[in-house]
């Protein structure tokens, strides 16, 4: 195509309505006016979302399998698999109880539910049960051992990213040892498994505006924009504090690699506009895994700290769990002391870690921790229902770019990771594709 054609109106136009980027947002508004205006039709739509969520997840954990493994084994270091994911989980604690601790901050400052004076007998406490299916958070010791599967097979089956993580090191490790020129084969077969896998994805991916559609028309047409009123404190609160917290990531993210946020938005804009529109963060997984690779993080670094932080860094989660904590108490007229809301922290550090792939996690978490602290009556949980669903948008892109900015920060820690790559791909000076030694997955 000449110079002259690539300028033309419909050439441009064609070129922005082939962006993933600007199809997920007109699938977004048309998904928004359809729920609104034909909710039924709209909260009929939900299978949409959830076929495309499953389409990704049933790929992630052979991805992860083999991100890791080829990752560890060209690095041909077991060690810095240990420092890698000894630095991911000091990080993850200290910015997860930050987030925490702002949470608590910004609910004291704004009293989001100062003022409602609800009446906790008023409360349908058997709502709580129903959404959480009567499960509990995992205690610390079952937690550990839930993170070893009881067979490599079902870790797999279950999509137990752990499980699957763990599996893949011990995997790894014992290639090494046995030595990849002893097994090639073994070693050629995973490496090619995870260029399949890619390939998948990328068929999948073009569903992405189909899904976006699906999942914005359920969310409208199930709990209207009307819904927004009754919460709007509450929301404005955790967004606002998510908004500062992630100007704080974008703050840590110069400090640390001199990277600029923004850039990096821009170059992962179709990864975020997708995981708001279908409401997951494990939608866009396998696409940030390998656009963090080709940013110059080193390929064991993203295949160890990504699918750890989604159980270990939920820092949106950890900024609605406090925040919801201090709306609770004061909708039903508690003044927490200094001495609770410390004892909210600490709670909320053990079970924001133990909240993924449990249903109704945020209201078990919610419930623990009003136990407690034991003068939050548990019936308080039953306000968060209405709210809950409108919070996800601001905890998927926390939780997100959390675990974007991690695998930075970490990676630069250990020595994992190409400066001068990552702010020439930020830059768009060189192409996007994947660096020459840790490409092929």
């Amino acid at each position: 195509m000449s110079e002259t054609d690539r300028r033309t109106p419909g050439s441009r136009a064609k070129r922005i309505l082939s962006s993933l980027f600007v199809q997920v947002l007109i699938a977004a508004a048309i998904g928004i006016a359809v729920g609104h205006f034909w909710p039924d039709f709209g909260s009929a739509l939900k299978p949409i979302g959830d076929g495309f969520i499953r389409l990704i997840k049933m790929a992630i954990a052979p991805l992860i399998f083999c991100v890791v493994v080829v990752g560890i084994c060209k690095a041909g270091d077991m060690r810095s698999v240990g420092r890698i994911g000894l630095k991911a989980l000091i990080y993850f604690e200290v910015v997860t109880t930050a987030a925490l601790a702002l949470g608590l901050v910004a609910g004291n400052v704004l009293q989001p539910g100062a003022g409602l004076d609800i009446d906790p007998a008023t409360l349908d406490a058997t709502a709580v049960t129903e959404k959480t299916h009567g499960e509990q958070m995992p205690g610390p010791a079952e937690f550990v051992l839930h993170m070893i599967p009881e067979s490599a097979v079902a870790a797999f089956a279950e999509n137990e990213l752990l499980q699957v993580l763990l599996f893949a090191v011990l995997f790894a490790a014992g290639l090494l040892h046995v030595g990849i020129t002893r097994a090639p084969q073994v070693f050629a077969f995973i490496d090619q498994t995870g260029e399949i896998i890619f390939k998948i994805i990328g068929y999948v991916m073009r569903l992405a505006p189909i899904a976006v559609f699906g999942s914005m028309a359920y969310l409208i047409g199930e709990y209207g924009l009307s819904s927004l009123n009754t919460y709007a404190k509450l929301i404005a609160a955790c967004y606002g504090a998510a908004l500062l917290f992630c100007l704080l990531l974008g703050v840590l993210l110069r400090a640390f690699t001199g990277l600029s946020l923004l850039r990096f938005l821009r170059y992962t804009r179709e990864e975020f506009a997708l995981a708001v529109g279908t409401a997951s963060s494990e939608a866009v997984m396998p696409r940030i895994m390998e656009k963090l690779e080709r940013a110059g993080c080193r390929k064991e670094a993203v295949g160890l700290v990504v699918p750890t932080g989604y159980s270990f860094n939920l820092d949106g989660a950890s900024i609605y769990l406090s925040l919801a904590t201090l709306f609770m108490a004061q909708a039903v007229g508690v003044d927490l002391t200094v001495g609770q809301q410390i004892t909210v922290i600490l709670v909320l550090v053990l079970t924001s870690k133990g909240m993924a792939g449990v249903p109704g996690s945020a209201f078990i978490a919610l419930s623990a921790t009003a136990s407690a602290v034991g003068v939050i009556p548990v019936a308080a949980v039953a306000l968060m229902l209405g709210a809950d669903r409108f919070m996800d948008t601001m905890r998927v892109v926390t939780n997100l770019l959390g675990n974007c900015v991690a695998t930075f920060i970490v990676s630069k820690w250990d020595g994992a990771f190409d400066r001068e790559r990552a702010r020439a791909v930020l830059a768009a000076e060189v192409p996007t594709t994947p660096a020459p030694d840790s490409a092929k997955l």
